[in-house]
C-alpha cells in the first residue's frame, strides 16, 4: 500500500515575491556594475576591479536565480516528472563555480601587481566604493527575508553580502592610499576580497552538489529519523529508507515499514504527521507490509523494490 502526500500551494506566492525582489536587486546591481568597471579602469584600482568582478557574479547570481524561478515553475511533463525545480540547484552550482574562478583570477592579478603597483586615483576609487556599498545594502535589505527559504535566493544574498564587505574593504583601502600614498594597499585589499569569496563559494558548491547527488539534506538527522520510524506503534522493522531533496525546500522520503499486527491507516496517519511536522518532509511514499518473507525480500538490493506493492 503506497500513498503519497502532496505539495502546499503557498509555494507559488512565495516564489513570485522572490522574483520581484530579485528583479529589483538585479537592476540595481547591473547599473552599478557598469559604473564600477569603468571607474576601475579609470582609477587603475585592482580592488575596484575585483569588487566589480564580484559585482558581476552578483548580477549573474541574481539573473540565474530569476531564471531558476521562472524555469522551476514550468509544470512537470512526461519527460520530467519532477518538473524543472532542480534548475535552481544547477543555477547555484554554476554560480559557485563562477565565484571560484573570479576569486582565483583576482589572486593571480594581484600577484602580478606586487612587483609593479600602478598609480591609483584614490579619490575616485573612494567615491565609487561608497556608492557600491549603499547599493549592496539596499539589495541585502530586499533579499534578506527570502534568503532563509530558498537556497537560490540565499546564494544571491550571500553574493550581495560578500560584495558589501568588498566595498567596505575598498573604502578603507582608498582612504589609506589617499592619506599615505601606499598604493600596494590596493592589491592587499583585492587579495583579501579574493580570499573572502573562496570559502563562501565552496560552501554553496558543497550544498548544491549534495542535492544533485541525492544526498540526505543537511538539516535531517537520518539516524534519529530511523529511530522515530521504528518507534511508531506496531512497526517491527523498517527498510529501504531513502531521503533526498529535489530543491532546498522540497524533501522526499520513501520507506517500507514492516508492521504485521497494526491497522495500516492508523499507522499511515501517524507516520505522515510525524514526518511532515518533525522533519518538514514534503512528499513521502510509505509502503506498509505484513508479510515477513516479503519484507525480508526487500532487503536484497538486486530485487526490484517496487514490484511487491500491496
Amino acid at each position: 500500500m503506497s500513498e503519497h502526500h502532496g505539495h502546499d500551494h503557498s509555494h507559488a506566492v512565495v516564489t513570485e515575491k522572490n522574483a520581484k525582489k530579485l528583479t529589483f536587486a538585479l537592476i540595481l546591481t547591473t547599473t552599478f556594475l557598469v559604473i564600477e568597471v569603468i571607474a576601475g579602469f579609470m582609477t587603475q584600482s585592482l580592488a575596484l576591479l575585483s569588487d566589480a568582478a564580484h559585482m558581476f557574479t552578483d548580477a549573474a547570481a541574481l539573473a540565474i536565480a530569476l531564471v531558476a524561478i521562472r524555469v522551476g515553475k514550468l509544470p512537470a511533463d512526461n519527460k520530467r516528472t519532477f518538473g524543472y525545480q532542480r534548475f535552481e540547484i544547477l543555477a547555484a552550482l554554476f554560480n559557485a563555480s563562477m565565484l571560484f574562478m573570479v576569486a582565483v583570477y583576482i589572486l593571480y592579478e594581484a600577484f602580478q601587481r606586487f612587483s609593479q603597483p600602478p598609480e591609483i586615483q584614490s579619490l575616485g576609487m573612494l567615491i565609487v566604493a561608497v556608492i557600491g556599498l549603499v547599493i549592496n545594502l539596499i539589495s541585502m535589505k530586499i533579499l534578506m527575508s527570502s534568503a532563509k527559504d530558498s537556497l537560490n535566493v540565499k546564494g544571491a544574498y550571500l553574493e550581495v553580502l560578500s560584495d558589501a564587505l568588498g566595498s567596505v574593504g575598498v573604502i578603507i583601502g582608498a582612504a589609506l592610499i589617499y592619506f599615505t600614498g601606499w598604493v600596494w594597499v590596493d592589491t592587499i585589499i583585492a587579495v583579501l576580497i579574493g580570499f573572502w569569496v573562496l570559502p563562501r563559494a565552496w560552501t554553496l558548491l558543497k550544498q548544491s552538489i549534495n542535492i544533485l547527488l541525492e544526498g540526505v539534506p543537511e538539516e535531517i538527522d537520518i539516524e534519529k529519523l530511523r529511530q522515530d520510524l521504528r518507534s511508531l506503534d506496531g512497526v517491527e522493522s523498517i527498510h529501504q529508507l531513502k531521503v533526498w531533496a529535489i530543491t532546498s525546500k522540497n524533501v522526499h522520503l520513501t520507506v517500507h515499514l514492516f508492521a504485521p499486527t497494526v491497522d495500516r491507516n492508523v499507522l499511515y496517519q501517524h507516520a505522515l504527521e510525524m514526518l511532515s511536522h518533525e522533519y518538514g518532509i514534503t512528499e513521502m511514499t510509505l509502503q506498509i507490509e505484513d508479510d515477513e518473507c516479503m519484507a525480508h525480500n526487500h532487503i536484497h538490493p538486486e530485487q526490484d523494490t517496487h514490484s511487491h506493492s500491496h
